[in-house]
């Protein structure tokens, strides 16, 4: 009925919509017009890189951790996006834009109107100059790696401790490697049965086994709130360098050790066939730093965070359109077979 329609609230654009119009030059300024927007899909965001910034849309999706469907989630998680990699990567996140729609309908950057979206705004960085594009060149020096080791070092000691006893962190390792258990043992991975086994099995028994070996960095207020996803792709080497797209969704993930973080860079670097990039960092950090630990303890890291990418890659098997289930199956298989150094660790114990 006409008088029914003309008072129904109007629907707000859906996500196509949305990424449909950011894909257009003309939805920005002209000085920063693009001849063609470039677009990457990631699992949970669009990003739109211009000729001078990048815009990321937040996914309105549900899931572990985390929970977008509202736009004043989006708008919240945006701004904890903001604080957070203002920290490793100043002059690089620039504010929040506003993506609203105007009497028409019509959809229209930092204008006026109802705002149906939030967008973070940020510098665009050369993608020639990330870690993970200088890795697989094969053209990065060891000394390129020093100014990124002098940022990390500072970071981690001017963070503060994180404030919790030593059975909660040790419970919160062995909660993450059950979790990581479960989703190996869900899916028919392409490796020998007994790996996705066996390695959460050598952590857990570790844990138990050792458990000073834990208590001791909570202790010394060696765990802090940290990057949470410190991957090649995230470093980028400029001078000073600066790493990006930190974990800003759910802090319980951020609360790390230094060493574990750098465990996970140099299991993602020998990923990308760079053993020695990870070796250099955490020879650097502890140089620095003057924190040394075991080589167990190190081993104990890599092993979880090998487990943990592996669960990352098998949830993509629970999306509704699964794109290429070989590719996350094998994916979790090699991050696995990269972890497997604890399976000894833990015999010889």
């Amino acid at each position: 009925m006409v008088g029914s329609e003309a008072v129904r609230p109007q629907q707000g654009p859906t996500l196509a919509a949305k990424v449909a119009f950011l894909q257009r030059p003309e939805a920005y300024p002209p000085a920063d017009r693009p001849a063609r927007v470039e677009t990457v899909e990631t699992h949970l965001a669009w990003v739109f890189f211009t000729r001078r910034h990048a815009y990321k849309l937040k996914k309105p999706v549900q899931g572990p951790y985390l929970d977008f469907r509202t736009l004043e989630a989006r708008r919240r998680v945006c701004e904890e996006e903001l604080r957070l990699n203002r920290r490793l990567a100043p002059g690089v996140y620039l504010g929040l834009v506003a993506l609203a729609r105007g009497p028409a309908g019509e959809l229209g950057l930092d204008g006026g109107g109802e705002v149906v979206e939030w967008l973070v705004k940020m510098r665009r960085l050369p993608a020639a100059q990330m870690l993970d594009r200088r890795i697989v060149r094969q053209e990065l020096q060891p000394a390129e790696l020093d100014p990124l080791i002098e940022v990390l070092v500072r970071f981690y000691q001017q963070a503060p401790a994180v404030e919790m006893t030593a059975a909660a962190y040790r419970e919160a390792l062995a909660a993450e490697v059950r979790a990581s258990a479960e989703a190996i043992a869900r899916a028919e991975l392409a490796v020998p049965p007994e790996l996705g086994e066996a390695v959460p099995q050598a952590l857990l028994e570790l844990l138990a086994r050792e458990p000073q070996l834990f208590d001791r960095r909570v202790r010394a207020g060696r765990v802090v709130e940290a990057h949470g996803d410190l991957r090649p792709e995230h470093v980028c080497l400029l001078d000073p360098p600066v790493i990006i797209d930190c974990l800003e969704f759910y802090r319980p993930l951020r609360l790390l050790d230094p060493v574990s973080e750098l465990s996970f860079l140099a299991l993602e670097c020998e990923r990308l066939g760079a053993r020695w990039v990870g070796e250099r960092l955490l020879a650097g950090y502890a140089a620095g730093s003057g924190d040394r630990v075991p080589d167990r303890l190190l081993l104990f890291y890599r092993g979880w965070h090998a487990c943990a990418r592996a669960k990352v890659a098998l949830w993509h098997l629970q999306e509704p359109e699964v794109r290429d289930r070989a590719h996350w199956l094998d994916k979790a298989a090699q991050y696995l077979r990269l972890g497997a150094g604890v399976r000894a660790l833990a015999r010889s114990g």
